[in-house]
This record gives structure tokens, C-alpha cells and sequence, in this order.
């Protein structure tokens, strides 16, 4: 069992950047893949990023490529997301997620998840 909670979300101009937070509770954070997600209101949960238990291998939606890193601190249960050059479009609810898997591919069914925190986009 793993609890997740996220911090960072908040409003900003387009081109912006902020950092994400997820940080997860237990001692077996280092066995979880982990992801981030998001979504707005009436739209499904989209993938953004996932990252490997070792924080070496790393995938990432087309739409956030080259503008977000996913990274991991396994000595401190965290998991980040950068998010730079922040467009209006990446506006929703970002939600981290983990699983006891290996694959960090996008279609990869996560087990537990946070209650998500807002980034906002003005442009």
C-alpha cells in the first residue's frame, strides 16, 4: 500500500514553468513506477509521463515532450515533474500514480493515485 500527495499546482502565465511534488508514504517507494497524469473537466485522464523505479528510463506524451521532466528521489520518496514553457492547454488537474510494475508505458494500469492538485495556464 502506498499514499500519494501532490503539491506544486498553481496559477501562472503561459510560459511559465513550475515543479510538481508527489510524495509518497511507505518504504517501498523505490519498487513503484510512477507517472503523472491529467485532466480537465469532461475530458478523460491523460497520460503525461512515467519514470522507472530507478529513475533511468523515462516516457513521456507527445504533447509535453521537450517542455516537461519527470525525475525521482528514491532516498526521499518523491517524485517531481518540471513543467517549462507552460501553455494554456496543459491547464487541468495533475494526479501522480504508482504501480508495482516495470513498464513505463503509457497504457499501464496504476494501482494508487493522489487526490491531484491544479495548474492553471493564463494566457
Amino acid at each position: 500500500q502506498v499514499q500519494l500527495v501532490e503539491s506544486g499546482g498553481g496559477l501562472v502565465q503561459a510560459g511559465d514553468h513550475l515543479r510538481l511534488s508527489c510524495a509518497a508514504s511507505g518504504r517501498t517507494f523505490s519498487s513503484y513506477v510512477m507517472a503523472w497524469f491529467r485532466q480537465t473537466p469532461g475530458k478523460e485522464r491523460e497520460f503525461v509521463a512515467a519514470v522507472s523505479t530507478s529513475g533511468i528510463i523515462t516516457n513521456y506524451a507527445d504533447s509535453v515532450k521537450g517542455r516537461f521532466t519527470i525525475s525521482r528521489d528514491n532516498a526521499k520518496n518523491t517524485m517531481y515533474l518540471q513543467m517549462n514553457s507552460l501553455k494554456p492547454e496543459d491547464t487541468a488537474v495533475y494526479f501522480c500514480a504508482a504501480v508495482a510494475h516495470w513498464s513505463v508505458s503509457a497504457t499501464t494500469n496504476y494501482d494508487y493515485w493522489g487526490q491531484g492538485t491544479q495548474v492553471t495556464v493564463s494566457s
